[in-house]
């Protein structure tokens, strides 16, 4: 089950690790019950994430139905998307 406090120590996590697709086995080998998804931010569109830090926005996913969507209720997730942000100076 992701809580808010669970969401919040997997983007610490994500971030100490680096975000790769090496550490999201790191963190798919880590959490078990949780689908990830990494991709760049500016790859997402129009969706508010649930969790913002310095170089990640994390938004929550609902996997509950054949299809994959973002949700923004977080009793709905059972996946977060990883999305790395880069500030464009």
């Amino acid at each position: 089950m992701l809580t808010a406090e669970r969401v919040e120590a997997i983007a610490d996590e994500a971030l100490g690790l680096g975000l790769t697709e090496q550490s999201l086995g790191q963190l798919r080998s880590h959490h078990t019950d949780v689908h990830f998804t990494y991709c760049m931010d500016d790859d997402v569109g129009p969706q508010q994430p649930f969790l913002s830090r310095p170089g990640l926005n994390v938004y929550l996913v609902d996997g509950r139905e054949h299809c994959l969507k973002f949700t923004g209720q977080l009793e709905h997730a059972t996946g977060l998307v990883l999305a790395e942000v880069i500030d464009d100076e």
